[in-house]
């Protein structure tokens, strides 16, 4: 079987955004492909963490890997530091990538924009990123056009190293949703939904509860036309409902459309907000039976499955650049 690798990295509030744009796909996709999910915390060192937070979201990210459908006897769930081999590939990548590459990163810039002191670490991110899928023989990543450009920086580097060294790594593959991958602001919807927002109201959180959901979807930001028409130009945020109402349902926008044309926007508002409480109460449900030591033991297993994996791929790797094996 072809192979998936993806990961979310554990900071902040999962949303809808996130579940939209990659996680619901992992479920699709464990049925079809040899799969890895990983919880991405070293990703998330790239700003200052809270340690107690930090370890208390990435358990919370594997108990909502395993409550949106996971399945794994299926697919393998790992904790990135719990692969030592993740940091070392990054290491030997990082030797092999131009500095002008990395200055180009549209997220180092837009994370970087205003501040004083930005960390080496969120400058050699995408690094890390592409060792996280060259270590498993990556055919296929479902991303979000967010980390497209990242994507496009593995696949350069992979080219590289193989031109130089010989066959050594995979060239992984995008894999990106047409309809839903890229979920917008409730409040600005010229602006991607994102965690790090501090307007609660601009976000729909995978454990939110319904009253909070509702309201949420009650006060989105739309426009005074009063008109159910998709127009991400001129009317972004009717449109990016209409979009969730669509991802939410799995009907086209089309039909969408069709299915509320003539009526306001409040209808369409109280409808969507039923549609997404139906399906965050069964994940939540799912989350809220979630043993800890159930939870601990996926990911034990998890690390040591990936962790065989990634172990030949980094000596083959080190091979080829000529570091000295223990004899």
């Amino acid at each position: 079987m072809q192979r998936v690798f993806s990961g979310v990295q554990p900071t902040g509030d999962i949303h809808i955004g996130n579940y939209l744009g990659a996680m619901r796909q992992f479920v699709k996709l464990q049925n079809d492909y040899s799969c890895l999910f990983c919880i991405v915390d070293l990703h998330a060192l790239t700003v200052p963490q809270d340690p107690e937070t930090l370890r208390k979201k990435s358990i919370e990210l594997a108990g909502l890997y395993l409550a949106i459908g996971l399945d794994p006897k299926k697919v393998i769930i790992f904790v990135q530091s719990h692969v030592p081999e993740h940091p070392e590939l990054a290491w030997l990548l990082q030797c092999m990538t131009y500095f002008g590459e990395l200055s180009r990163m549209t997220q180092f810039k837009d994370k970087s924009k205003g501040k004083e002191t930005v960390s080496v670490g969120l400058f050699t991110y995408p690094d890390l990123m592409a060792a996280d899928i060259l270590l498993y023989d990556t055919n296929f990543v479902p991303v979000g056009n967010d980390q497209k450009q990242h994507l496009e920086l593995t696949r350069d580097i992979a080219i590289r190293f193989n031109n130089r060294f010989g066959e050594t790594f995979v060239v992984p593959e995008p894999m990106i949703l047409k309809t839903g991958s890229r979920i917008m602001s409730l409040t600005e919807p010229d602006k991607k939904m994102s965690k790090s927002s501090e307007n609660q109201y601009s976000k729909i959180n995978l454990l939110d509860e319904p009253s909070q959901i509702k309201k949420k979807i009650m006060r989105a930001v739309t426009d005074s036309e009063n008109v159910i028409r998709y127009d991400p130009e001129n009317k972004p945020g009717l449109s990016n409902l209409l979009t969730l109402y669509s991802s939410f349902t799995d009907i086209s926008i089309e039909e969408a459309e069709a299915r509320f044309k003539g009526q306001g926007y409040g209808t369409l508002k109280k409808e969507l907000a039923d549609v997404i409480v139906e399906r965050l109460s069964e994940i939540q449900n799912n989350y809220k039976n979630l043993d800890l030591n159930y939870i601990n033991e996926i990911l034990k297993e998890g690390a040591e499955k990936a962790s065989s994996i990634a172990k030949v791929t980094i000596e083959r790797v080190k091979d080829k650049m000529g570091l000295l094996p223990i004899k």
